[in-house]
């Protein structure tokens, strides 16, 4: 991608989030059945653990049907969300994007979806590098099209 063209990076599942993921959700579960005995706790804590099965299955293994598969960077606050299911939603990026080295976060404006969370481990090298860049700066680098003669 040059620095106003599209590119798509294509996202792959993360074993290593979902584990994070359930991780949380199962402490959370424990946490709940500390603090309420019988019943109520039981249930609430199965149902904080079934939370953390349904958002990593969603979030991390994308494999619900509208779990995002690629997503094609468009302007500096503008991209583009393919669904395994095969739609595509244009939706803008709100402020608060969240770049490290492991991972990006990107406040999106979507139906479904409040926050998308890309890992280093969910798209190739180069373009999680894109993405990071895209994230930070609203742009992918250019590269000039002839160089002149020295």
């Amino acid at each position: 991608m040059t620095g106003s063209g599209r590119c798509r990076i294509a996202l792959a599942p993360s074993p290593a989030l979902a584990t994070a993921i359930l991780a949380a959700h199962g402490v959370a579960s424990g946490c709940v059945l500390l603090v309420l005995s019988g019943w109520a706790g039981a249930i609430l804590g199965v149902l904080v653990l079934a939370l953390g099965v349904a958002s990593a299955r969603d979030r991390a293994l994308l494999a619900t049907p509208g779990s995002p598969r690629a997503i094609e960077l468009a302007d500096a606050d503008r991209l583009t969300l393919e669904s395994a299911d095969g739609r595509r939603t244009d939706c803008a990026v709100g402020p608060g994007r969240w770049v490290t080295r492991w991972c990006v976060a990107l406040p999106v404006q979507a139906p479904r979806r409040r926050t998308l969370l890309v890992t280093a481990g969910m798209a190739g090298e180069e373009p999680f590098r894109l993405l990071r860049l895209w994230a930070r700066w609203g742009r992918t680098p250019a590269v000039a099209a002839e160089q002149p003669p020295p």
